[in-house]
């Protein structure tokens, strides 16, 4: 059933909504915009196929809808995007939070063609194909954003 398909795929739509806009509020805002505008458009989705890549390319389109409708209200700011204090003491978590946080930092520095295709490989394991259907480019283009992406994202952390 649609819906089912659809509920199974809430978690990654969460998860690439907030790879997008880094605030846990706009992201449940842009995962509720997708599934209203999955529903009212399921007519359109072929069910012998994947119903992620359609619904992530829902979600990515309400995300640029979103983006240029903000763009004249200026930046906002989240305020409850306030730091949490780390649950251990100790060498290896302290550790792991400041690489965590050197690659989110990373990422964020990326361009936004690069991200969005190394979260939905790496992070989404879409696959090429999906990707570039998501997205609306090339195979090929796909493929050398994710490659430009991985050298960038190594080279900024220090990693060889």
């Amino acid at each position: 059933m649609f819906e089912d398909r659809l509920i199974a795929v809430l978690p990654n739509l969460f998860r690439f909504a907030f790879s997008l806009c880094r605030a846990r509020d706009v992201a449940e805002d842009l995962v509720q915009i997708t599934v209203m505008r999955a529903l009212e458009s399921q007519g359109s989705f072929d069910p012998e196929t994947r119903i992620e890549p359609w619904s992530f390319r829902i979600l990515r389109n309400a995300w640029i809808d979103m983006t240029r409708r903000n763009a004249t209200r200026g930046p906002e700011t989240d305020i409850d995007a306030a730091a949490e204090a780390v649950g251990e003491d100790g060498r290896r978590v302290t550790e792991a939070r400041l690489m965590v946080d050197a690659t989110e930092q990373a990422l964020d520095m990326l361009p936004a063609s690069q991200r969005e295709v190394l979260i939905l490989v790496c992070y989404e394991q879409m696959s090429y194909a999906e990707t570039s259907e998501i997205l609306g480019v090339q195979l090929g283009t796909v493929m050398s954003r994710l490659s430009r992406a991985r050298i960038a994202l190594a080279d900024a952390l220090g990693l060889e």
